[in-house]
């Protein structure tokens, strides 16, 4: 089976690891405080603060800048759940608005209309490795008097307009097996504001600035030495990781476009954390792969609104998102790829193709 994700770990993180182990400092040590500087520098902020994972750094920025109860907070309704979870744990509420077709993202058009007098923040999603339209958002956060809180867990490395994404306001990134780089679980959230930063390290560790003494109520959200140790190494890594799932990505945009019925991702900008194709007979086509060993991933097959755990959203329509999730598959792009790999995908979608007799997308 040719996987859809696999994380690249080599013998540096684990002698890392090993190193950690032996010095007998486990947690929130030396080793997170060094990838904290290194993440900031690679992002170009002054600060990054280390969490557990992607959930609890969208979380603790979010109570950083005081979104709460009566709230509202703008973001997409085709993510990951975590993005809005994260909104609904302050007590706000997500305000979904619709995804542009071309880039999955949110659509910068739709987002004044939504805007209320009870919205503290906008959340832009950089889904899949592509960067939102930072320059539109920035305008209305800027107009609006609004936080922007980047969900960038999908886009390591990924650049908007010569800047990285996490850079445009309060970033948070997830460092799971699947990402671009990885420490097994982890997060990080990245900003310039001294008092957020200040926050978010008081949020992540109990309230507490000084040991033992507790200014505020918080979380035990901290990341351990042993993930930063990885997480090091594999920031060492990131830039030839996102090398290679662009030069994957470009393979098949080459082989993959002139088959009917599938419609590519745009390249600019992508650091392909996913290689997501819309695809006539989705579900059939992704049988089919698999039925060849070639596994596949449906994100998302129902978008954030229609989730049972959002009753009070079921009623609600985002044609474009709900149209996309009918259609979206992902291929494996990851960089352990060969080449046999990456042609045998597209000759198997080509294969599909002539079977199914696929019509063009709309």
């Amino acid at each position: 089976m040719i996987p859809i994700a696999k994380p690249s770990i080599g013998t540096e993180e684990k002698s890392a690891v090993l190193e950690v182990l032996d010095s007998g400092m486990l947690a929130q040590g030396k080793k997170v405080a060094e990838f904290e500087q290194e993440f900031a520098k690679f992002i170009g902020v002054q600060h990054a603060i280390a969490t557990s994972n992607g959930t609890t750094a969208l979380h603790a920025a979010l109570l950083a800048h005081n979104i709460k109860e009566g709230d509202e907070v703008i973001t997409s309704p085709f993510s990951f759940v975590a993005t809005a979870n994260a909104i609904r744990m302050c007590g706000a509420t997500p305000v979904f608005v619709d995804i542009n077709e071309n880039t999955f993202n949110i659509n910068p058009n739709l987002i004044e209309a939504a805007i209320t007098a009870k919205t503290k923040a906008i959340l832009p999603v950089h889904l899949f490795g592509l960067p939102a339209e930072m320059d539109t958002i920035q305008a209305l956060a800027q107009k609006y008097n609004l936080a922007i809180i980047e969900d960038a867990c999908q886009a390591h490395g990924a650049e908007f307009q010569g800047k990285k994404v996490g850079s445009f306001g309060t970033g948070c990134f997830s460092f799971y097996p699947t990402k671009n780089m990885t420490t097994g679980e982890g997060g990080m959230i990245t900003t310039n504001d001294d008092t957020i930063a200040e926050r978010i390290r008081k949020l992540i560790n109990h309230g507490s600035e000084k040991r033992y003494y507790h200014d505020t109520l918080g979380f035990n959200y901290r990341m351990t030495d042993i993930a930063a140790a990885i997480g090091l190494e594999q920031l060492k890594k990131l830039p030839s990781f996102n090398q290679r799932r662009k030069e994957n990505a470009a393979y098949f945009h080459t082989n993959l476009k002139n088959i009917s019925g599938i419609a590519l991702p745009l390249e600019k900008n992508n650091v392909f954390h996913q290689y997501t194709i819309r695809i006539n007979g989705r579900d059939a086509a992704k049988k089919f792969l698999e039925q060849k060993d070639i596994a596949t991933a449906i994100f998302y097959p129902a978008p954030i609104h229609q989730q049972k755990a959002y009753p009070e959203y079921n009623h609600l329509r985002f044609p474009v998102a709900e149209k996309i999730s009918r259609e979206v598959l992902s291929l494996p792009v990851h960089p352990l790829l060969s080449r046999e790999e990456l042609e045998f995908i597209c000759q198997t979608l080509q294969e599909f193709s002539s079977k199914s007799s696929a019509s063009s997308l709309p």
